[in-house]
């Protein structure tokens, strides 16, 4: 095999890749920061809107890195067999050598990122339809002038579902995870444990960003409200559940949070309004951006 031959079509497919990898970038970029809309105030989030963002960000990145494998393909496949006479010649071997490491470190580096970007998008895709589905069924849920919002951020993070109403307010979090033959899952205290047997997952985080939106709701109405926190666990079957502080339900019971209630938790109809204006500016998606939440 001719070293120069084949050192010089690496050096022209690599240099030609990362023009083009800059030139995708940078239109990327522009584009995302151009991105708007004609309605801003009108558009909301919709259900597991982040993951579904973060799922087509992957699949761009797949595309590039599948494009830009092809591009190097093509163009040192031509180089290779049509190579440039004498532009290569008279360099020394040692830089010949290096270039193939480069190139052969950077084909490491890409086919490790493809592998990473495809287990990731398996694991969201999953994740994305237990959020859309525990969204959806929410969506029934119209009694007493409830009004369902998604991916609602607060200073404790982003909380998955808050529904507002005059019986109430109740934030649901989804836990996603496959159920396997035993799909039976059961809360004691604020740790849930899938099947028997199997390690339990302290849903805590849930009830922190349940208690951080009700500080905020206090400082707009000026009185203390109490914001329920509901675990949704889509594809499981609730066992048991020993808490006074959670309510554990799947995609299919949903609509018996409504029956989780105390007088003390009923809303006025101005505390409705009030509660139901914020998170509409929150949770606009082309309004003022949000901080990043943890």
């Amino acid at each position: 095999m001719n070293l120069v031959a084949l050192s010089g079509a690496v050096t022209i497919a690599l240099a030609s890749t990362i023009v083009f990898l800059l030139i995708v970038k940078s239109w990327q970029a522009f584009a995302h920061s151009a991105a708007t809309s004609r309605f801003p105030k009108s558009i909301m989030r919709e259900a597991a809107q982040r993951f579904r963002d973060e799922l087509e960000r992957l699949s761009r990145e797949q595309a590039v890195y599948l494009t830009s494998a092809l591009v190097f393909t093509v163009i040192f496949s031509v180089s290779y067999l049509l190579p440039p006479k004498g532009l290569f010649d008279a360099l020394p071997q040692w830089q010949l050598i290096v270039t193939l490491v480069l190139c052969v470190i950077a084909a490491g580096y890409t086919t490790f990122r493809l592998f990473q970007i495809i287990i990731a998008r398996r694991r969201l895709v999953f994740i994305l339809d237990a959020n859309m589905a525990t969204g959806h069924a929410l969506q029934k849920l119209t009694a007493n002038q409830n009004r369902v919002f998604h991916d609602v951020p607060c200073q404790a993070g982003i909380i998955d579902n808050v529904v507002v109403g005059q019986h109430g307010i109740y934030a649901i979090s989804v836990i996603a995870r496959k159920a396997g033959k035993d799909n039976r899952v059961r809360l004691q205290g604020d740790a849930l444990t899938f099947a028997p047997g199997k390690a339990s997952l302290s849903v805590s985080r849930s009830g922190e960003k349940s208690t951080q939106l009700a500080r905020e709701f206090r400082k707009l109405l000026g009185h203390d409200v109490r914001v329920r926190s509901v675990i949704a666990v889509p594809g499981w079957e609730i066992d048991s559940q020993a808490s006074d502080e959670y309510l554990i339900v799947n995609e299919r019971n949903l609509a018996m949070l409504g029956g989780w209630k105390e007088q003390k938790d009923h809303l006025m109809n101005e505390d409705v309004d009030a509660l139901q204006k914020l998170l509409t500016e929150r949770c606009t998606r082309f309004g003022r951006k949000q901080k990043k939440q943890l």
